[in-house]
């Protein structure tokens, strides 16, 4: 490693991911030790040499190798330099962390294991790949990034950060309650008061909250199959007695299964993951019987708001409940930035008051700054602005697929519920859509299996699902031809 190309190439990783540079500097360095690049007592360059070389500030140099020295990785030798400290001083004291002894000894102390269970799995780096068929991820050209920046420097002026900044204990902004409550919840219908709203960190926040509050060891749990897998996770850690919810051409069936639960998750609006839309004569059964049974509906209405298409929606579940027993989750994920994490609850005050004890013992309130820069960005008229805008950008990407994957994949069937951002598709039958998804990513194609949204994976092996948020519109016909392409040399078995 004495040569300039050589620490140049050993260098070459630095990202912009890491806000500082010494320490990328400080990680490749130590990067290279571990994987032997760097023999014990080997020189490093100078911190001048080094800076030159990589066209940085020397005092960057001097704060990546002074850190090494302090954490025993590297040794000074006056005016020497530096070298990489003997094996003896590099080796933390202790058993080895990933020894298989230490690893038994973690496992007999844990109560779960979240790890074993399915994982809804996408490529963290999706935005590499030229052709992303993803739900749940936004082409960055459709975020508002200066109405978002606007609504920051609202929320940033001196008065504004005094109302804010505070320990909020188990409360939240009053200010994006008082949103919630005039401009989006109307929206779906719903008309709440203060005391019958509370902010979450996102749906996924809200789901795991009322599983702990709502499903014990006893509790008879109605799930979707197929249906969300987070949520049949969540539940599965709580209680054995889950019972799949039956469905027809209408939606959920509310048949004896369903009045045999004690809760019930739903997705009505769109169906996860078959976009699939209940009808509103089918809403008014499901009340009716979980009105006659008690059944307790939690309803999880992840795409509320942003609709591809002009007409507006069905009306929520919640805006139909006259006896207090839907549970309403809602998202901003789904609608401005899936990285934003903003969620909320909309229950019978009774039902709030515990969300909120029980919320405060895991991190008493989610962040006031981001809760008061989301409500001046309703308050302002961006979220409107953005939901019609956004929506004509969507539509015509939706269109496309419609008119074109029916007629490049014949053998296939493909669902998508009004309004939905997604679609919804049945390989022929003996298709593994797991390992045709394995193959497209060579070919820059990503789409997602849809045999992790089944109880019974064996199930779904045939289906999978096409996201259009992700995928910018010229990107969408040679993303299609690519999958149809690979498809129709597919293997079936």
């Amino acid at each position: 490693m004495s040569s300039d190309i050589a620490w140049r190439m050993l260098f070459g990783g630095r990202s912009g991911d890491e806000p500082a540079l010494h320490a990328q500097i400080g990680r490749m360095v130590g990067e290279a030790i571990a994987a032997g690049l760097l023999a014990p007592g080997a020189r490093l360059p100078s911190s001048r040499g080094l800076a030159a070389e990589l066209g940085i500030a020397r005092n960057t140099v001097v704060a990546a190798y002074d850190g090494l020295v302090d954490a025993g990785v590297l040794v000074s030798r006056g005016r020497s330099g530096c070298f990489v400290a003997p094996p003896a001083a590099c080796t933390p004291p202790g058993p080895d962390p990933g020894a298989p002894g230490a690893m038994q000894a973690w496992s007999g102390r844990f109560a779960i294991r979240p790890s074993r269970l399915p994982q809804i799995t996408k490529p963290r780096d999706w935005t590499r790949y030229p052709y992303p068929f993803l739900f749940g991820q936004f082409d960055p050209s459709l975020f508002p990034v200066a109405a978002w920046r606007e609504s920051v420097k609202a929320a940033s002026s001196v008065k504004e950060i005094s109302g804010w900044s505070f320990d909020q204990v188990d409360d939240d902004d009053r200010a994006l309650i008082e949103q919630l409550r005039l401009r989006v919840l109307p929206r779906r219908g719903i008309l709440a008061a203060p005391g019958e709203i509370m902010v979450t960190i996102g749906s996924q926040h809200a789901l795991s909250l009322l599983v702990q509050l709502l499903v014990a060891r006893r509790t008879t749990v109605g799930l979707e199959d197929p249906g969300y897998t987070d949520a049949r996770n969540m539940v599965g850690l709580a209680t054995d007695r889950i019972r799949p919810l039956a469905r027809d051409a209408r939606g959920i069936v509310p048949d004896g299964d369903f009045r045999a639960c004690d809760v019930a998750f739903v997705t009505i609006g769109h169906q996860c993951p078959t976009t699939a839309v209940t009808p509103l004569s089918r809403r008014r059964e499901l009340l009716a019987a979980a009105a006659q049974d008690d059944v307790v509906l939690v309803e999880d209405d992840y795409e509320a708001d942003l609709s591809t298409e002009e007409e507006a929606g069905l009306p929520s579940l919640k805006s139909l409940d006259a006896d207090g027993r839907v549970i309403h989750v809602g998202s901003f994920s789904k609608v401005l930035a899936p990285g934003l994490r903003v969620g909320y609850v909309v229950a019978p005050p009774a039902v709030i008051d515990e969300l909120r004890a029980l919320r405060r013992l895991m991190l008493r309130h989610p962040p006031t700054n981001n809760q008061r820069s989301l409500a001046a960005f309703i308050a302002l008229g961006h979220y409107r602005a953005h939901l019609a805008r956004t929506a004509a950008l969507l539509r015509p990407r939706a269109d496309l697929i419609a008119a074109l994957a029916p007629e490049l994949m014949p053998a296939c069937t493909i669902r998508r519920g009004f309004g939905a951002k997604s679609f919804w598709v049945e390989g022929p039958a003996g298709l593994d859509a797991r390992a045709l998804g394995e193959r497209l990513r060579g070919d820059g194609v990503l789409i997602e299996p849809g045999d992790i949204f089944f109880m019974d994976p064996a199930r779904g092996r045939r289906f999978f699902r096409l996201g259009f948020t992700a995928i910018p519109l010229p990107q969408i016909e040679p993303g299609l031809r690519r999958l149809a392409a690979a498809l129709e040399h597919f293997p079936t078995k």
